[in-house]
């Protein structure tokens, strides 16, 4: 539901990052640049620095060295008000008020574009109904989210960063926990949105369905990355071996033409999928 008036879609970049939690260093000298309105996925084994990551991209997290920058601004120097209008995140396991209804959850995404002493504005509605029907979801609005499947409130959480019009949507695991026919509903959804002009990022555990739906991935291995590029160029046996520590089987699937992992049984590791 990209707006046609909205200007090009800036570039995010990360400049030799480095992010720490006190004295533990997770993501050392990160040089990372996202592709603009693409979708791109960050995999890696569980404490690889893909979240951590992600938040600094989003500016939630300053780096300890090196910089992260939207276009040539730094992120750390932007008005908040700016950036959340350009950058859009849904973190793992949001937690909604008790008893909201969807129409009133997904309108809390316009808060960015509403002045310090204005509320509503005249587009509001509009905004919040194309994001409902962007995520299949109109149905939904009087439905308080607490009776909702897992599969909709993670559309309906979506529709809230749709809401928010950003160019850029970070987003980290917006599959977890969710049944396969879920996972490939919501990843329809963002697919759809990248091919709209936002630049989607997400973070994925399952291998198979980040090569199905990504332009473009990203592997992180000790908070470093060691492949990026297209799926069939990045997912070999030896990058999986590199990140997950395990020895797989890459397959291409034959409708897409796209890599399908397949752990050996008793290799050392596991690659979590799903």
């Amino acid at each position: 539901m990209t707006d046609p008036n909205l200007t090009p879609t800036p570039r995010l970049r990360a400049d030799g990052v480095h992010l720490a939690y006190g004295d533990r260093v997770v993501v050392h000298g990160v040089d990372l640049a996202i592709a603009p309105g693409r979708l791109t996925a960050l995999v890696g084994a569980n404490a690889s620095g893909k979240s951590t990551l992600l938040r600094a991209l989003a500016g939630l997290i300053a780096p300890r060295a090196g910089r992260v920058l939207l276009d040539d601004d730094d992120l750390a120097r932007l008005p908040r008000r700016r950036l959340a209008r350009t950058i859009g995140i849904l973190p793992q396991s949001p937690i909604a008020p008790e008893g909201i209804r969807v129409g009133d959850l997904v309108a809390r995404g316009r808060y960015p574009h509403h002045g310090l002493f204005r509320g509503h504005r005249s587009d509001d509605d509009a905004v919040v109904a194309r994001a409902l029907a962007a995520t299949d979801a109109l149905a939904l609005v009087d439905r308080p989210i607490d009776e909702l499947s897992g599969g909709q409130r993670q559309r309906v959480w979506i529709a809230m960063a749709l809401a928010q019009q950003p160019r850029i949507l970070l987003l980290d695991e917006p599959t977890s926990a969710l049944d396969v026919a879920h996972q490939v509903e919501v990843l329809d959804v963002l697919r759809a949105e990248a091919a709209l002009g936002i630049t989607v990022v997400i973070v994925l555990h399952d291998l198979t369905l980040a090569a199905r739906y990504a332009d473009e991935l990203v592997v992180l291995a000790g908070g470093r990355v060691v492949a990026q590029g297209a799926p069939s160029a990045v997912l070999t046996a030896e990058t999986v071996h590199t990140a997950f520590g395990v020895e797989a089987r890459i397959l291409i699937d034959p409708d897409t033409d796209r890599p399908v992992v397949l752990p050996r049984a008793g290799s050392r590791g596991r690659v979590k999928l799903g």
